[in-house]
């Protein structure tokens, strides 16, 4: 019985020390975007949309050189596709850039390469709700030049209803969720990393059809940061 006791109030250390040892903190950056055209999940980089993030994010250390990192990130994607040059007779542009509250849970593993510095390696999946974006088009035909934008429509489904009578697409769903690997270096409590997001959702609603697993989500991200508290 005393053993137990003992034990549990090691535990319950243990897990108090981590715990003063979380920190939070802030990233942001670029993204380059794209959307997956072959069933096979290839991309056309001539179609990358450049874009960004921007939100919080935490650090649970699990053990000396394992951690649990979430966050909450308003992040940019999509896709723009072009035809002929711009500034000559015949030109065409559109851009489809939906944004995304993403919710990221990373697993990531650091190796100290020298005081206060460490190599990090992490992947995950991430959950994301369709908030907003644009669609966009520019075209030059015979020196006539039009232009124009609206905002994006988003289905009303859900991961637990499927029943929007209106879908199609001319809409994008509102979830999507995937996958990420990334890497970086943090020194101190300054982060600098790389990221690659792949959606496993379909990005336009309407697109079920098993027979077809194009447009998803493909995401280079990279990040600067910085976390509040005690390095580790």
């Amino acid at each position: 019985m005393t053993k137990k006791i003992v034990l549990s109030c090691m535990a319950i250390g243990l897990s108090v020390a981590a715990m003063a040892q979380v920190r939070v903190g802030v990233k942001g950056g670029w993204n380059i975007a794209n959307v997956t055209n072959t069933n096979s999940g290839g991309t056309d980089d001539s179609r990358s949309l450049n874009s960004f993030h921007v939100g919080a994010i935490a650090d649970f250390p699990l053990s000396e050189i394992i951690s649990l990192q979430p966050g909450v990130l308003y992040t940019g994607k999509g896709t723009k596709v072009e035809s002929g040059e711009e500034g000559s007779a015949a030109y065409f542009k559109t851009t489809t850039n939906p944004q995304y509250i993403e919710i990221p849970v990373n697993f990531v593993g650091k190796i100290p390469v020298g005081q206060d510095t460490r190599l990090f390696l992490g992947v995950g999946p991430y959950a994301a709700f369709g908030v907003g974006g644009k669609n966009k088009y520019e075209s030059t035909i015979a020196g006539v030049n039009t232009s124009g934008e609206e905002s994006i429509k988003w289905d009303d489904d859900t991961p637990l209803n499927s029943g929007d009578p209106n879908q199609g697409y001319d809409k994008y769903k509102r979830f999507d969720y995937g996958g990420n690997i990334l890497a970086g270096v943090e020194f101190n409590n300054f982060l600098v990393s790389a990221q690659y997001g792949m959606g496993f959702g379909k990005l336009y609603s309407g697109s079920d059809d098993s027979r077809s697993d194009k447009s998803k989500n493909r995401v280079w991200s990279f990040s600067i940061g910085y976390l509040f508290g005690g390095t580790k």
